[in-house]
This record gives structure tokens, sequence and C-alpha cells, in this order.
């Protein structure tokens, strides 16, 4: 694959990637929720009973990032915290009644957006565009840290530039 080609992929992968995040805050919005709710949301349908470590680490947040998302979801009624019952330290984090509902209500939207978003493109193109963003994915998580680890100087060196 020339390099020209891999660069136009790049940028079609984030320019489409900001368009679609964009698009589901809008559609999400128009549900009364936001799109890091949604996945919030979801995840915790997905593993009800996480910790809110867990849910950070599962998607890839800060907890103190987490926190003030979790504490709106609480006051909506959508979210409860729950002791942990081996750890007093911890919550565990359970999808209210309403917040069920709503996850269910936003499957249809979900389901919405991507027939939109993906109209006209045929099936087998669908499960090649998937297999190759499978494994951009797993190349990044893979070398990504390797490619910062080997970019980000020693504590050697580090010291001697204060």
């Amino acid at each position: 694959m020339s390099l020209d080609l891999k660069r136009q992929l790049i940028t079609q992968l984030i320019e489409s990637s900001r368009l679609l995040r964009n698009y589901i805050e809008h559609r999400a919005k128009s549900r009364g929720t936001t799109r890091a709710q949604w996945i919030v949301l979801f995840r915790l349908r997905q593993q009800e009973g996480l910790s809110q470590v867990d849910l950070a680490e599962v998607l890839e947040l800060q907890p103190i990032s987490l926190v003030r998302l979790l504490d709106r979801l609480v006051d909506q009624g959508l979210l409860e915290r729950r002791p942990h019952p081996a750890d007093r330290r911890a919550n565990q984090l359970y999808l209210t009644a309403a917040g069920r509902q709503l996850v269910d209500d936003l499957d249809s939207l979900r389901d919405s957006i991507a027939t939109e978003a993906l109209r006209g493109v045929p099936v087998a193109s669908l499960q090649n565009a998937l297999n190759a963003l499978l494994q951009v994915k797993d190349n990044v998580k893979n070398g990504g840290s390797e490619s910062a680890a080997a970019a980000s100087p020693s504590p050697a060196v580090r010291r001697t530039r204060r």
C-alpha cells in the first residue's frame, strides 16, 4: 500500500470519527443524554457491578474524570452506587430501572445512526472495513505503547534537562 493511500486513509478516519462523534452527540441530546453518558450506560448494561476504578479502566479514562459524569447520572436517577461487599472504600455501579429503559431506547437510536451513516455501503465492504479497523485498533494499542516508550526520554535524560 502506498504511503499516500495510508495518509489519506488515516485522514479520513480522523475526519469521519470527528463527524460521527459530533453527530452522535447531537442525536444523543435529542434523548436527553450525552455521548459520554451513553457510553457509560451501555458499558454498565454489559457489566453491571463494576467499580468506578474498573469502569474508568475499561473506558480508558482517569477515575477522577469519570466521577463528575457518574455524579450527573446518579442525580438524573439513571445510575446508583452501592457499597462494594468486600471493599468498604469502593462502590459498585448499577443501572436503575430508568437507566435500563434509557439504554434500551438508545439501542434504537444507535441502529438508526448506523443505518444512516452506512447507507449505500455493501455488506462485504462493511466486513472488510470492520476487519481493517479492528487491526488498526490492535496496532495502535500494542504498537502505540511501544512507540510512546521509545519516544520518551529515560529518567536520567529527564533529570539532566531540568
